[in-house]
């Protein structure tokens, strides 16, 4: 499985962002999907996630980004995405799509158990 992020960019406080995950491997439907942040200095977290079939496509979300960030997919195109409103300065990080077949719900806020990962893309929100 192989992945690959993009839609990163530069905005202003109050601006949206769709970010992409473009998901090549098989049987992409049974895979959980993840996003996580990490800023300058700060550990990587959770920011959403939807599962795979088995988990019947339910989303997560982090508290910090719930309301202003949905999280979909189209396994049709092999894709997932971060639709972000709102954005505040503090979403400012270099974003990364991750996925597992096996994650149980417990587990999937915790990047540690993500198996695929994608390359990051820069996120800045300006004040």
């Amino acid at each position: 499985v192989q992945l690959q992020a993009s839609g990163g960019g530069l905005v202003q406080a109050g601006d949206s962002l769709r970010l992409s995950c473009v998901i090549s491997g098989p049987t992409v439907s049974t895979l959980t999907v993840g996003w996580f942040r990490q800023a300058p200095g700060k550990e990587r977290e959770f920011v959403a996630a939807i599962r795979g079939s088995s988990g019947g496509g339910s989303t997560h979300y982090a508290e910090s980004v719930k309301g202003r960030f949905t999280i979909s997919r189209d396994n049709a195109k092999k894709m997932a995405t971060l639709q972000m409103n709102s954005l505040k300065p503090d979403d400012t990080a270099d974003y990364y799509c991750a996925a597992d077949r096996r994650l149980i719900l417990s587990s999937i806020r915790d990047f540690n158990q993500y198996d695929y990962w994608g390359q990051g893309t820069q996120v800045t929100v300006s004040s």
